[in-house]
């Protein structure tokens, strides 16, 4: 059985660019593995317009998807490898930000995901940042 990807626009605030959060399977994934919530990438980083996403799994990568509100560079980031495996799209080898609280959250598992329907979300998740990020 696949797992189900939603990736979500958030629209941009008074402070911030429009960031970016990963459902799976209904649960928020940075929520569930950063403390405190964190936040997401910019829009602009991985749903570029101009560019392919990095998101599009074509050679296997580690991306950042979150980070906690203390920022990336003084706990660490979400961090996964993301490649294809014919028909299905793996997201592996999770990095999860140091949290100073002894119950530091743990790794997401092993997802996998329907290459058919991963290409389809990432593609509706281009479409949308576009449309939040541009003037």
């Amino acid at each position: 059985m696949f797992d189900h990807l939603e990736i979500r626009v958030l629209p941009p605030g008074p402070r911030f660019a429009a960031q970016v959060r990963f459902w799976v399977n209904g649960e928020d994934i940075i929520e569930e593995a950063v403390d405190e919530g964190g936040c997401g990438p910019y829009a602009a980083d991985v749903l570029p317009a101009k560019r392919p996403s990095p998101l599009r799994a074509s050679v296997a990568r580690r991306l950042e998807l979150g980070e906690p509100e203390c920022t990336g560079g003084c706990c660490g980031f979400l961090t996964v490898v993301v490649q294809r495996f014919g028909e299905i799209v793996q997201w592996s080898d999770w990095e999860v930000p140091w949290s100073g609280h002894t119950s530091a959250p743990y790794p997401p598992p092993e997802l996998h995901f329907d290459a058919g329907q991963y290409d389809a979300e990432v593609a509706r998740a281009e479409a949308d940042a576009w449309r939040q990020v541009r003037p």
